[in-house]
């Protein structure tokens, strides 16, 4: 009975990290931002932006000298915002794949842990880097050494699978998994929402302070209070080398797709094309959103940007009761095309906003951007067994990493090229490549048709494994 104890302790509930690491994630990321281009300012120009506001440094008249120097410090910013990325691009590729594929024999844990303790340590050396005024070229090293850990979608993509290790109903798994977003969507909205007041009142040492406590009692609750999913991590991959551990992750996202029919393979292939696509252009341009309000017509201050920030975020809880509501009356494929439509409509309409109401008024058609990530989750989580859900996991994680990493990269040059003569043409770009993912949604309803046998019986299997398990 004493040694059943600790475990009846343990939460089956991933969800409190997923919050804790989300917060942290929302407020450090326009931290980072915000500082990066106050930073860049500051050493381009002879002063300083005043603590309390960035408007009077902002000029709207373009014969203005304020305007071509405000225009070089963003794509200053822009570029060096790319060279963050990138260097945290390849770490962060095989951290992510090689933990999440591991996942499927040695547990969900040790992914969850290792994303964590990397998020720590770059938050710290953040509040380090502000309080000494270290040179922001160090942040490029810090990204490359936290990437070596994983990465947020290392730690979503181990979320999301510990999920689906619980779930045995395809619909029930739908909803938990857009329960998961629904949070993201509280969770980031009042952290965006707040950041602008963070950064006035605390500044950004303390600020980043508050992140680095928030990461530090989310690894707390994983190490100490998290169950893992999988009650007996296996052992068999112990006594064999790193070499034939990193040939056999390999081996087994191979037999993900070899063990699948000529169909199913299709759909498969498909499924993950259509998220990663849309992913691609989602994520890309989610870091431009800010450039393009510090700058002129807009001219938006700190708090102006969390407000922004949080209306977006609104999309989270908004796509949660689309899918709850959609759910009992249509297929999940039509629920990833209204958001399709509904996102590429309102990249559109970002091109032509030049006033504050018309930045926020053009938020509305965002309302259900993250259905068809929660949707073609949920849809590629059905069409393989459950024992092979860490590895589909690790293949999507990886794909998202690299995506996500050239995706900001890609959308950053584009925004640096094009500021000077046009500044909305990045989002009018975002909204014609929004076209590929619905047409290659077109090809996964044609090909779903003959499939879904094939797709039932899978499940079926994914559920005895599961009981027995």
């Amino acid at each position: 009975m004493s040694a059943t104890c600790p475990s009846k302790m343990k939460i089956p509930f991933v969800e409190p990290a997923i919050c804790f690491s989300v917060f942290a994630m929302t407020l450090t990321a326009p931290l980072t931002t915000q500082y990066v281009y106050r930073r860049i300012w500051e050493e381009t120009g002879n002063y300083s932006i005043a603590p309390d506001s960035n408007v009077s440094e902002c000029a709207k008249n373009k014969s203005s000298p304020i305007f071509t120097f405000q225009e070089e410090v963003q794509k200053k910013v822009s570029l060096f915002n790319l060279q963050m990325d990138i260097s945290g691009l390849i770490p962060g590729l095989v951290s992510t794949f090689m933990l999440l594929s591991h996942s499927d024999h040695g547990g969900r844990k040790f992914p969850l842990i290792l994303s964590s303790v990397g998020a720590l340590a770059n938050s710290a050396w953040l509040c380090l880097l502000s309080y000494f005024t270290f040179p922001i070229q160090l942040l490029i090293a810090s990204t490359f050494l936290g990437a070596l850990c994983g990465n947020y979608t290392t730690l979503l993509g181990a979320s999301f699978a510990y999920i689906v290790d619980q779930c045995k109903e395809k619909k029930q798994r739908t909803i938990r998994i857009a329960i998961i977003d629904f949070l993201l969507g509280i969770v980031t909205g009042l952290t965006g929402l707040s950041s602008g007041y963070f950064i006035r009142e605390l500044g950004f040492v303390w600020s980043f302070s508050i992140a680095t406590m928030a990461l530090t009692v989310n690894l707390i609750y994983i190490l100490f209070f998290l169950e893992d999913s999988m009650k007996e991590p296996s052992s068999q991959n112990v006594s064999i080398s790193w070499t034939e551990g990193f040939k056999n992750l390999f081996y087994r996202t191979y037999m993900l797709f070899k063990n699948n029919s000529g169909e199913q393979r299709s759909l498969l292939c498909l499924l993950l094309f259509t998220m990663i696509t849309y992913f691609f252009v989602t994520v890309g341009i989610s870091p431009i959103f800010i450039l393009y309000e510090l700058d002129s017509p807009l001219c938006w201050d700190e708090v102006l940007i969390g407000y922004g920030s949080a209306l977006g975020s609104v999309s989270f809880f908004s796509s949660f009761l689309g899918i709850w509501l959609f759910s009992y009356c249509m297929e999940d494929i039509h629920m990833a095309f209204i958001g399709i439509f509904t996102t590429m409509v309102g990249m559109a309409m970002i091109a032509f906003a030049r006033t504050t109401l018309m930045m926020f008024l053009v938020r509305l058609p965002f309302l259900f951007t993250v259905v068809p990530l929660s949707v073609l989750r949920s849809m590629i989580s059905k069409v393989v067994r459950s024992t092979e859900q860490g590895t589909m996991f690790a293949c999507l994680a990886f794909l998202e990493t690299l995506g996500g990493i050239t995706a900001v990269s890609t959308f950053n040059g584009i925004y640096s090229a094009t500021v000077a003569w046009y500044k909305g043409f990045v989002f009018l770009l975002s909204a014609v490549l929004l076209l590929i993912p619905a047409i290659s949604l077109c090809a996964v309803k044609c090909i779903s048709r003959n499939a879904g046998s094939y797709v039932l019986l899978l499940q079926e299997e994914s559920s005895e494994d599961t009981s027995d398990r």
